[in-house]
């Protein structure tokens, strides 16, 4: 033993001096002096990560010489940031102290650098744990919208994407464990998005331009879905649940789990959805005199069901992980609204089941992600992210598919994190991107495209003392290449030309003869900037500022669209077209540019103590914004119901022509978050924001979110959890042209749960009540918010449990 014991002592003094490792042993306390045990103790720019025991204690090994910045996270506590010097044969004894946040402080997992709704420069949000399981719903859109700065689309509770501080669409990226979702949710507001909430981890929200991290389809922001599909560790853990709601029957059914061995872990999910169709307190149809009929009804063809599963695997290191997930994701949901203006069949379709028309989404998604810890000279870790993913769906009328819609993608993210340099963590990121979209069928707006991109990203960030400085630049090449664009000579025309019914039938027949058929090839260099910088001014308080410059380019159907679009009840037409002056429509004469971004943030937080907050406010300014102009001309829908003898003076298969253009738009408000632990069982949040999105030179953007504020009151013990949760959304009379001003509403939900735990299985039973004033609301930013308004009182009784 004392040879082996001098033999170390020899290598020890013969190796260098970064070889020598040492350990850094500690407990982490409350600010009462209390143990926090599940605290998450890491070293920043590393892998290392330990997990505070019983009795608060944790130990860090094999710590090499030098500065290391520690980063203690608890739940319910304000995250705490310690730089520590490492010298060689040195053993270090700390203690934390913990102070209590009641605004829970979450880090975003899919970025290479630190982000946290209370230290980072840039604004976020996460929805995780029991508030996750309180808000989530069928769709995405409508999950997220108590969240500050994010609203729904909401369309007819069947399909909803979420609005983040006045912008979706093609602005708004929505990933699954950081990869594009690749469905086609953002081409139109009726197309359902292809992810769950149900089994999901958390849902994380990046409000403002996140095209550092994503690419220029995230110039509005970014929401990441999270799940452990691919397992990172392999200890046995897991989550189900049953649920009943009153509002539409909706039946749900879910479950994840994770298990493995040392070396190898699996995991699993599943989840089943039906509903009917939903009732609103108030009905639809107003009479001749313009009376509105009060009294429950039905949306009609607001139905739904819904199932997927997900398997994965992942091979475990001492040094990182690699594994591989497949998901296959099935839905079918009715559209509420997907009509052609036929009035005089309105009757018939009401009676006539064969009649209603619904979407039949099926997705097949195969994720390949790792992580692999490096002990090299440079770089620390390397993270992989690769998927590919196979979506389509049918729109079906009649028992017939009207039209199909297909988006194949390939996707291939490495980042490269190098070692802390000169106190600086950050890495390059690599990102790879290839979709082909198409649609076929009489409702095909846009033509077949293939969309390929490829990326060069730097984050960096460093603290200077109490400043954090987050700093970034992205590259991007984009083509958007297209070999069947249409240009029909259609017939436009407007409703109140004398002459119109004439003209109409010798045109259309003219036109119906005459389509051109051409090829496109575009191709962007988005160039983004970004800084940011955090300054803890004072004890519990910091000041955050982030200013970027963010490019896009325009999506295959903001240029190519020539078409109807039915589930906006629209004739759209793309950008690479324009109106002559005789009102003919042809090939613009107009450059085909970029979209950008000039963004400000300024956030003021209190992180610490029985009261915290976060109040932010951001000016935005779009160059070259696309967005749709009402032309006040009409084309025929082109959708063919066999109607013979139709007068020729009926407009109702006609739809209004909506033509892309570009121009300059402004859009700023706040959001202000503030939350008051009143005693250890009591907590009240409040919370507002506000956008107000306008042309440059005057005039507003169409579907703006209104003015909003609210408040939750919660009472939680070991057993006991409620809230109740008030929104008042004001009237929104800001309108674009041919847009119609919404009446202003409240919204009062609750929620109860209660802990218990049967033949040692931990459960929860709950009961939720959403409008529980049985209000008639309608959303001002939905395209179908005369005929789909919010559901009526609803409630939903269900059971979780844990192992």
């Amino acid at each position: 033993m004392k040879r082996r014991s001098q033999l170390a002592v020899l290598i020890a003094a013969l190796l260098p001096a970064s070889v020598l490792a040492s350990t850094i042993e500690g407990v982490v306390l409350n600010n009462k002096g209390k143990v926090v045990t599940n605290a998450t103790v890491e070293v920043e720019g590393s892998d290392l990560k330990v997990t505070t025991d019983e009795n608060g204690k944790f130990v860090i090994t094999e710590l090499k010489n030098g500065l290391k910045e520690l980063h203690v996270v608890a739940p319910g506590y304000a995250h705490l940031h310690r730089d520590i010097t490492i010298t060689n044969d040195e053993n270090q004894s700390v203690t934390f102290n913990l102070k209590r946040s009641p605004i829970e402080v979450i880090d975003i997992e899919a970025t290479p650098i630190h982000m946290s709704a209370m230290e980072s420069a840039s604004p976020v949000s996460v929805l995780s744990g029991e508030q996750l399981r309180r808000q989530q719903a069928a769709t995405l859109g409508d999950s997220l919208e108590k969240l500050p700065g994010v609203n729904t689309n909401f369309h007819g509770k069947v399909a909803s994407t979420p609005i983040i501080r006045g912008l979706s669409g093609p602005r708004v990226l929505i990933t699954q464990n950081g990869l594009d979702v690749s469905d086609v949710s953002r081409v139109g507001p009726d197309h359902s998005v292809a992810s769950e909430a149900s089994t999901a981890q958390q849902i994380e929200v990046l409000r403002g331009p996140a095209t550092l991290f994503y690419g220029s389809g995230a110039i509005g922001g970014v929401v990441n879905v999270v799940d452990n599909r691919v397992p990172t560790d392999s200890t046995t853990r897991g989550e189900w649940n049953l649920e009943h709601n009153s509002v539409d029957n909706q039946k749900v059914a879910s479950f994840n789990a994770t298990t493995g061995t040392d070396s190898v872990a699996f995991y699993a999910d599943a989840f089943w959805r039906e509903a009917d169709d939903y009732g609103v307190p108030v009905a639809a149809d107003i009479d001749s005199d313009g009376e509105e009929h009060r009294g429950d009804y039905k949306v009609e063809n607001s139905n739904e069901e819904s199932d997927g599963f997900t398997v994965g695997a992942s091979y475990l290191m001492d040094n990182g992980f690699i594994g591989l997930a497949v998901e296959q994701f099935n839905r079918q949901y009715g559209i509420p609204g997907h009509t052609h203006g036929e009035e005089e069949e309105e009757e018939e379709e009401h009676n006539d089941e064969e009649e209603s028309v619904f979407a039949d989404l099926e997705q097949t998604k195969v994720q390949l992600l790792g992580e692999y810890n490096l002990d090299n000279k440079w770089l620390n870790k390397i993270n992989l992210r690769a998927g590919h993913t196979d979506y389509e769906h049918a729109e079906i009328e009649s028992g017939a598919v009207g039209t199909t819609f297909k988006n194949e993608t390939n996707e291939l993210r490495i980042d490269l994190l190098h070692n802390q340099f000169n106190e600086w963590n950050g890495g390059i990121s690599f990102h790879y991107k290839q979709s082909d979209v198409e649609a076929q069928g009489e409702e095909a707006f846009t033509p077949p495209s293939e969309t390929e991109s490829f990326a060069v990203a730097l984050m960096e960030e460093r603290h200077f003392g109490n400043f954090l400085v987050q700093l970034g630049g992205r590259i991007e090449r984009v083509t958007i290449e297209a070999g069947d664009v249409l240009l029909p000579n259609i017939d436009t025309h407007a409703h109140d030309e004398a002459e119109e019914a004439d003209e109409h039938d010798h045109d259309h027949e003219e036109s119906a003869e005459t389509t051109r058929v051409f090829d496109v090839e575009h191709e962007f260099t988005p160039v983004s900037l970004s800084a940011g910088v955090v300054w803890d001014f004072t004890f519990n308080y910091n000041l955050g500022l982030s200013v970027s410059r963010s490019e896009r380019a325009p999506s295959a159907s903001e240029l190519l669209s020539f078409g109807p679009h039915i589930g906006t009840g629209t004739y759209e037409v793309g950008a690479l077209f324009d109106l002559d002056e005789d009102g003919h429509l042809g090939l613009s004469e107009q450059a085909i540019d970029l979209e950008t971004a000039n963004n400000i943030d300024l956030t003021l937080r209190k992180t610490q103590g029985d009261v915290g907050f976060i109040l932010n406010a951001f000016y935005n300014q779009v160059d070259n914004y696309y967005y749709q102009i009402d032309t006040g001309l009409y084309a025929q829908s082109g959708h063919d119901h066999g109607d013979e003898g139709v007068d020729e003076h009926d407009h109702s298969s006609e739809l209004p022509v909506y033509l892309f253009k570009t121009d300059d738009v402004v859009l700023h408000g706040f959001e202000a978050q503030i939350a008051w632990q009143l005693t250890d069982e009591f907590k009240l949040d409040v919370f507002s924001d506000y956008v107000r999105a306008r042309l440059k030179d005057g005039g507003d953007l169409p579907r703006t979110p209104p003015l909003r504020f609210g408040s939750e009151l919660s009472y939680q013990t070991d057993k006991l959890s409620a809230h109740i949760h008030v929104t008042r959304y004001q009237k929104q009379d800001r309108t674009a042209p041919q847009e119609t001003a919404t009446d202003g509403y409240t919204l009062v939900d609750a929620s109860i749960s209660y802990d218990l735990s049967v033949l040692n299985q931990d459960m929860s039973v709950y009961l939720r009540g959403t409008n529980l004033t049985d209000t008639e609301a309608r959303v001002h930013s939905s395209f179908v918010k005369d005929i789909a308004p919010r559901p009526g009182r609803s409630f939903a009784l269900g059971i979780r449990g844990y192992f």
